[in-house]
């Protein structure tokens, strides 16, 4: 039999579409998933010797208004929800540039449910909780190893709150030198993630940033006029937003100490750096590194993320706490002394997360580490090179090799056909690809950015190309095409003036109840 071979230049895809109502609204008093057995006798009766009992103020008075409805009703729900949702498992996932979106091994998702993880408690003795506190420990081992860090925790539960943790590591160290006052600065740059601006806020500083020059790299120049013995820290992405790496990274740092500041580093995104560089030869004393990003550990909605915060020997007493030790016999959760800025977030980890990243760093090795840097950065050089032969598309500042990443502009296709880049988002759903513009600051006019991480092969970059060729051809020749997309999604264009009137937010069911349900 002949074997048909099928060269589509964009994939011919149209989104399911259930009208599926929202979870509350399937809700059928009395309807039963499951009848949960009543409490075993001798369960009645230590409630009844107040070993387990529950203080009648804690106590509800009415059942949780829950949604009441039969196991395969919800099964359908959910199924149908899956299928209106355009997942990393459902596209090539590229356009969420900045945010590493990489296949996820599915072996280490099956580990992670097995019953010895599932069943895990933080408030486990130690003496039961061995085998994961290992995996802490010999995680924060090979981190040390990548970064040339001397001490990694894992208790920050996002990039950002490590950010935060690092902004009150810098406070917290110019405080017990006594120049906690004094020094009230933090230098950063434009296209380092908005995070590291706020969360240094939050910790009271005072924000300097630093533009790019001509080529787009920070500026040493106007760096060595901001420094002063205000400076407290000085933190960056390297490369920055833009893949734009910036190989003079060591004198920034240098500067920054003889001031007497501290350098931490955002590598929330090292998927083009591990095996190449490290935090410690690029003079930083802090860094770290987003296990749901560069570990091939899933975003999951916002969350479990781990920040994996990283501190050199100087730093270590002013760590979070609890720190997993290992003394040669056994492993144990130390807290830390007096200088420790206290936690940023309950317990000590999120396990699951550090097991995947666990798991895959320990399958690749040094070497397969060092590979999966080496082809993220031919991918994403492939897509670069592909996509400035697009029509209307640029990327602005230094020109040849970019990093992991880089931030493209449709600034010419949108000043020759009106076409913007929010409309290439909706088109390139009819697609069935994704594709992201939220790059604040818009420094770089009508932006987007794609980050090929080592998990797409040549065929999956060309599909995107295809389609990103395509809406260009769109644009020029019939931009209404474009300008009305989707037209082959579950909706089409959004009115989305309400996203900025809190008095319409309406984010659960009961607030949505309150504010559409007329008054009697």
């Amino acid at each position: 039999m002949k074997r048909i071979v099928r060269d589509h230049k964009v994939r011919n895809f149209h989104q399911a579409k259930w009208d599926e109502p929202i979870i509350f609204e399937l809700h059928k008093p009395g309807e039963r998933g499951v009848e949960v057995p009543q409490a075993e006798a001798a369960i009645e009766s230590t409630v009844g010797d107040g070993i387990s009992r529950i203080p009648d103020g804690m106590k509800r008075t009415t059942p949780p208004a829950l949604p009441e409805i039969g196991q395969a009703k919800v099964l359908r729900h959910y199924l149908r929800l899956s299928q209106e949702t355009m997942g990393s498992d459902f596209n090539v996932e590229i356009g969420q540039g900045t945010c590493t979106m990489k296949y996820i091994p599915r072996v280490n998702e099956m580990m992670i449910r097995t019953p010895k993880i599932m069943d895990l408690h933080p408030l486990q003795d130690v003496s039961n909780s061995q085998g994961i506190l290992e995996v802490f420990y010999k995680l924060d081992l090979a981190m040390r190893e990548i970064s040339g860090m001397d001490k990694f925790t894992f208790q920050p539960s996002s990039g950002t709150q490590a950010l935060l943790a690092m902004a009150s590591i810098v406070r917290a160290y110019h405080d017990s030198r006594g120049e906690g006052e004094q020094r009230n600065e933090i230098i950063t740059t434009i296209f380092s993630h908005p995070s590291q601006a706020a969360t240094a806020v939050v910790k009271g500083y005072k924000i300097i940033t630093l533009y790019p020059d001509a080529d787009g790299f920070p500026n040493i120049e106007e760096l060595k006029k901001v420094i002063s013995s205000r400076t407290a820290g000085f933190v960056v992405a390297n490369p920055e937003d833009t893949g734009i790496y910036n190989p003079r990274i060591k004198e920034f740092t240098d500067l920054v100490h003889e001031a007497g500041g501290i350098c931490y580093y955002d590598q929330a995104n090292a998927n083009g750096l591990l095996g190449v560089t490290r935090a410690k030869e690029a003079g930083f004393d802090m860094c770290f590194f987003n296990l749901h990003k560069t570990f091939a550990a899933p975003h999951m909605c916002g969350g479990p993320a781990t920040g994996a915060l990283g501190v050199v020997d100087t730093l270590i007493p002013f760590l979070p706490g609890p720190i997993v030790e290992y003394d040669g016999t056994s492993y144990d959760l130390k807290e830390v002394g007096d200088l420790s800025i206290g936690k940023v977030r309950s317990f000590h980890g999120v396990a699951q997360t550090v097991l995947r990243s666990y798991a895959w760093v320990r399958s690749l090795g040094a070497e397969g580490l060092r590979q999966v840097a080496h082809t993220a950065v031919l991918n994403n050089n492939y897509l670069y090179h592909k996509i400035l032969k697009i029509r209307g598309a640029s990327a602005p500042y230094v020109k040849g090799n970019r990093l992991e990443q880089v931030r493209y502009s449709w600034e010419q296709m949108t000043q020759e056909t009106g076409v913007t880049t929010e409309d290439v988002t909706r088109r390139m759903c009819d697609f069935g690809l994704h594709y992201w513009t939220s790059h604040h600051p818009y420094v770089v006019p009508q932006p987007f950015t794609l980050e090929p991480t080592e998990s797409y092969s040549k065929e999956d970059l060309d599909e995107y190309i295809n389609a990103l060729q395509q809406i260009s051809d769109e644009a020029y020749s019939n931009p209404e095409i474009v300008k009305n997309a989707p037209t082959r999604s579950t909706v089409h264009r959004i009115e989305d003036s309400s996203f900025d009137d809190p008095e319409k937010w309406c984010i659960t069911w009961r607030a949505y109840l309150k504010k559409t349900t007329p008054s009697e």
